[in-house]
């Protein structure tokens, strides 16, 4: 069989499916990704073909949302150009899986129209009741919300070309048109239990001090430091928790960027404007901003920890809460969706309030005085994890069951 992914970031999601199919000699299988993302992420499989698109935005005028709608129009222009390249060389797939939140499928149905379309349909913005206007210390104004409607335009336009979709969670399903709910299947991209495991003889070291399980760590972990993930939460629950744990380390995974939500002007960071907020009161000395590290020290950071924090809007759930869980991590987690999907409160992990800093911070407390009785829930985390969301077991073999079975008659 002929396979076509697409993703502006490929692999992204699409990693492990992609090399399962490669594994029968007897599929093709092509790939297109924006060139300079693509780049850095090397070839995932020898047999695979990776075509890149490259982006001018010089050429884009419109500096409002329509700027947005003209990116991925030009997106989707770029990849149909290169589908219908494939085509005259006589490439034709029986099947394509896209992600469309960046336009890359907006024409893709005029080049291959008797291809099999399933799109990974991710997230579906709301103006009300979800992220948007979820925290109060960051006001949207009316135009702002009045823009999100137009977010959803390639979205829409993918949902009515795609024969099926996939979504992560049900949770992530549920955003969506309900009239479209019959499109979409939830199977999550899937988590290597083997690797993220827990090991007793993990130690962490960084800037000339080595942490190991004996020591007290507290881990947070997101792709950049920012409030769409609970940033501010946590750094203002660090002083009551320092003051109470005079031995505990924090270790803090992620960038300064911004992947989510409002950037702040002239080039600030949400790292400096928190630790500029609480200043003397922070013990800057066992904090540990580590920036982005590799897949391997993220583990291991995983691995030493006594206690796991994670906070997120109404938004996507990350991957490494659910890492988290399969390493064993006593987690303490924002009671907000869709973590309650995953998480039950007392059994598997500790659900907070996402505004409450006392309660965060009492209980992060409460978890490192008494590690024992936290054990089970260790445990079950790791199990939940195991029993749902196994990629070798249950989500890749999913994944493969569905794509195969999906070709178009």
């Amino acid at each position: 069989m002929n396979f076509l992914f697409i993703h502006q970031n490929f692999p992204a999601q699409f990693r492990h499916l992609a090399n399962a199919l490669l594994e029968d000699p007897k599929n093709k299988v092509y790939a297109i990704g924006e060139t300079n993302n693509v780049r850095t992420r090397g070839i995932i499989h020898k047999r695979i073909i990776l075509l890149g698109y490259q982006l001018e935005l010089s050429k884009l005028f419109h500096q409002s949302v329509l700027g947005d709608f003209e990116i991925a129009a030009q997106r989707g222009q770029l990849v149909a150009g290169i589908a219908l390249r494939l085509k005259n060389k006589g490439f034709y797939p029986d099947i394509i899986i896209a992600h469309p939140g960046w336009g890359e499928t907006l024409f893709l149905k005029d080049i291959f129209p008797k291809s099999k379309h399933i799109y990974y349909f991710e997230f579906y913005y709301h103006a009300y009741g979800h992220d948007v206007g979820f925290d109060p210390e960051f006001p949207i104004s009316t135009n702002e919300r009045l823009l999100v409607r137009l977010k959803n335009t390639t979205q829409l336009l993918s949902l009515e070309s795609a024969d099926e979709g996939i979504a992560p969670t049900h949770w992530q399903k549920q955003q969506y048109p309900v009239e479209f709910h019959s499109k979409i299947k939830v199977f999550h991209e899937g988590i290597n239990t083997r690797l993220a495991a827990p090991n007793p003889e993990a130690c962490f070291s960084y800037q000339n001090k080595t942490l190991t399980r004996d020591n007290e760590i507290i881990t947070y972990v997101a792709r950049n430091l920012e409030p769409y993930r609970g940033f501010h939460c946590l750094m203002r629950a660090l002083p009551a928790i320092l003051e109470a744990r005079p031995q505990a380390q924090i270790l803090i995974v992620g960038g300064d960027a911004v992947s989510y939500g409002r950037r702040l002007p002239n080039g600030q960071n949400y790292r400096e404007l928190y630790l500029k907020e609480l200043g003397h009161q922070l013990d800057l000395s066992r904090i540990h901003f580590v920036g982005k590290v590799s897949y391997r020290d993220f583990l291991t950071i995983l691995q030493v920890s006594s206690v796991h924090v994670y906070l997120t809007y109404p938004f996507v759930l990350s991957w490494s809460m659910l890492e988290a869980m399969s390493v064993g991590c006593a987690l303490v987690a924002s009671e907000t969706a869709p973590v309650k999907e995953v998480v039950l409160d007392g059994i598997n992990g500790q659900l907070v309030d996402f505004f409450n800093m006392r309660q965060l911070a009492d209980t992060v407390i409460a978890v490192l005085q008494n590690p024992d009785d936290y054990r089970e829930m260790r445990f079950k985390a790791r199990q939940t994890i195991i029993d749902h969301y196994d990629l070798e077991q249950v989500c890749l073999p999913d994944w493969v069951r569905f794509v195969l079975h999906s070709r178009k008659e």
